[in-house]
């Protein structure tokens, strides 16, 4: 579920505009599992704005506010999720960790990072959701270690059925500041793409899904 309409548009706005996602359905990327996308995105290049990595900040903030009561904990999602779930815990004054993708092979090894209590209610922080595999494993760790997660909050989505299947299956509720659906309305009302490309876009998503 996107936060609001008002918050995807701009936020979708701000990855085009600084190619955090980049758009060519005509020349296609080639995805580290190999797959031809129209679609690339490295939501991290948010970083290096800090008006834009303020604003979504703030907003991870207000939809934390209005959907998750009582949250005890931020964790991240290594390592998108990262240091957006640090700047989060700390304007929100609350603790912070971060949860490998897998365990540490020397010292501790140690999947959580950072200190986790049996009970703490915990917000997850990503960076992109696709088919949500990685981000349920730093859930499923969670709970493992006693947390109780009341849902996790994303940057971007591309909204597959199987991600949206998984998340609620596992009862874990999704908050992102913008989806793909959004991310098209955008690029084509700023001429980015042009309605021919629009069909390319929406083939993919719907190939993918299958």
């Amino acid at each position: 579920m996107i936060f609001n309409k008002t918050v995807s548009l701009q936020t979708a706005e701000y990855l085009l505009g600084i190619k955090a996602v980049k758009l060519s359905p005509r020349d296609l990327f080639t995805w580290a599992s190999g797959i031809k996308s129209p679609i690339y995105c490295d939501n991290r290049v948010t970083l290096s704005f800090p008006a834009i990595r303020t604003f979504i900040k703030e907003n991870f903030i207000n939809a934390i506010h209005e959907n998750f009561e009582n949250t005890g904990l931020i964790a991240g999602v290594a390592t998108g999720g990262i240091p957006q779930g640090a700047l989060v815990a700390e304007e929100m004054s609350l603790p912070f960790v971060y949860v490998r993708t897998s365990k540490k092979d020397h010292g501790l090894t140690n999947l959580i990072e950072g200190r986790v209590e049996p009970g703490q209610r915990v917000v997850v922080v990503e960076d992109l959701i696709s088919t949500g595999s990685s981000s349920l494993e730093a859930v499923r760790a969670l709970k493992e270690a006693g947390c109780i997660v009341i849902g996790m909050v994303a940057i971007f989505t591309y909204n597959l059925p199987v991600s949206v299947s998984r998340f609620q299956e596992v009862g874990c509720p999704l908050i992102t500041l913008t989806d793909y659906e959004i991310l098209i309305e955008q690029a084509l009302k700023t001429e980015y793409i042009s309605k021919d490309d629009v069909k390319v876009l929406r083939d993919f998503k719907t190939n993918l899904s299958k």
